[in-house]
């Protein structure tokens, strides 16, 4: 081939070297995964909320909307300080940053708080629940007092549960113009008396009266003195039945100036008795504490200012403490001709 003067071509191989196929992928199952976590998670989210008591449940809420500076920025490092110089805050021990756990003990507080005040109305409300059962409970179960069923009445209020004894057309509950009360009235307010003998609530007792003007009220008696008599004398049949004197709050007499159905003002249901189970939150809003006497300025603490603070004259007598009891209408009586109702009918 060299003597024939043809250059040798050079021979090229090309070799392919062919591959596997590729694996068939796994990306699914980590999708897969991923859906079965948060079906998990939105589950398990369910059952706590199911299991958690509301008044749990509102004590986390009220915390979420009002969220600390601390839950949301992390630890005290000095990355949270709001000074340029190291060390600071209500800890002076501490070089690196501020340390002011202010804010987490006042919302930690207050979460307790909230979160126990929910419990409390949760569990008075169980307690007020049990009573109106325990009160339908005796009615029903003593036949003479199952007569006057239609008369008892039980409402609940945010003010509490509201026992009402009304007046029927032909069955009043006390004598006509007078305080006196009826025997079957007497049995019903006894076995109430009983029936609130454990609570732990307050006690208010309001009596009313219907729009029937009282006759001869021009000497000076009129409904405010009759409601306001009647109103003790269920107190006083009220403890006779069992109710320790010392739960009652308030008895007042407001006349006819609350009816029970304002568009018939003349109607025999407006006369009524109301005993309120006070609620705790009704209670303090009603009644707030006494605030202590703000002291007298140049006055030594603990001496009074004038010898007659210190030891009043005998001639002054006896100091008078305000009992808890309340009776807001004045009771003082004409002579027994006023008992003469003009007509009316109270």
């Amino acid at each position: 081939m060299a003597g024939n003067g043809k250059a040798l071509q050079p021979i090229i191989v090309k070799r392919i070297k062919k591959g596997g196929h590729a694996a068939h992928g796994g990306a699914w199952k980590i999708a897969y995964a991923d859906f079965v976590t948060a079906m998990m998670a939105f589950f398990l989210l369910m059952w706590l909320l199911g299991s958690t008591a509301k008044g749990e449940l509102e004590g986390i809420a009220s915390y979420f909307s009002n969220p600390v500076k601390v839950s949301l920025m992390g630890g005290n490092g000095s990355g949270n300080s709001n000074s340029i110089i190291p060390g600071g805050g209500r800890d002076l021990s501490s070089a690196f940053g501020q340390r002011d756990s202010g804010d987490t003990e006042r919302t930690t507080k207050e979460l307790g708080a909230q979160m126990s005040r929910a419990d409390m109305a949760r569990k008075e409300q169980e307690r007020i629940d049990a009573l109106e059962s325990k009160i339908n409970a005796l009615i029903a179960g003593n036949e003479k007092l199952g007569e006057y069923r239609s008369q008892i009445r039980m409402i609940k209020t945010p003010d509490g549960l509201q026992i009402l004894i009304v007046d029927a057309q032909n069955r009043p509950m006390f004598d006509t113009g007078s305080a006196l009360l009826k025997p079957y009235m007497q049995d019903i307010l006894r076995t109430i008396g009983g029936s609130l003998g454990d609570v732990e609530n307050r006690i208010a007792i309001t009596g009313h009266t219907d729009a029937l003007p009282f006759g001869n009220g021009d000497r000076g008696y009129s409904n405010w003195e009759l409601s306001a008599e009647r109103a003790n004398a269920s107190r006083r049949e009220l403890v006779a039945g069992g109710l320790p004197d010392d739960k009652l709050r308030r008895v007042e007499g407001l006349a006819a100036s609350v009816p029970l159905l304002p568009d018939k003002p003349y109607d025999p249901s407006n006369r009524r008795i109301s005993i309120l189970i006070m609620s705790r939150d009704y209670e303090d809003r009603m009644f707030p504490p006494a605030l202590p006497a703000a002291p007298v300025p140049g006055a030594e603490p603990g001496v009074p200012d004038t010898p007659a603070a210190a030891a009043p004259a005998a001639t002054e007598g006896p100091v008078s403490i305000v009992p808890p009891l309340q009776i807001s209408a004045n009771l003082t009586k004409p002579p027994e001709t006023s008992h003469d109702h003009g007509g009316s009918k109270h």
